[in-house]
């Protein structure tokens, strides 16, 4: 256990950045999935950007790799424009 103040904030601040990590990273794979799956070019065109936006923001926080970001970006642009 920790002994000092600081370090059972940092505890409790680390316990919360987690949760809404996991959250946003896990609302993200489900968006892509949604993504894949659909059909009507339509549709997954009106959802790319919003797809798009959120691997963005993932990376910017470094959830997960810029690089990461890139390619699922790039593999779904190519399978919403092959529709």
């Amino acid at each position: 256990m920790a002994n000092h103040k600081s370090a059972l904030k940092r505890i409790r601040s680390n316990d919360k950045k987690r949760l809404r990590n996991r959250f946003q990273h896990k609302t993200t794979r489900n968006a892509v999935r949604r993504l894949r799956e659909l059909t009507d070019k339509k549709e997954a065109v009106v959802a790319l950007p919003s797809v798009i936006s959120m691997l963005d923001k993932l990376a910017k926080k470094n959830i997960i790799h810029a690089n990461k970001a890139a390619n699922l970006k790039s593999k779904l642009t190519k399978q919403v424009a092959s529709l």
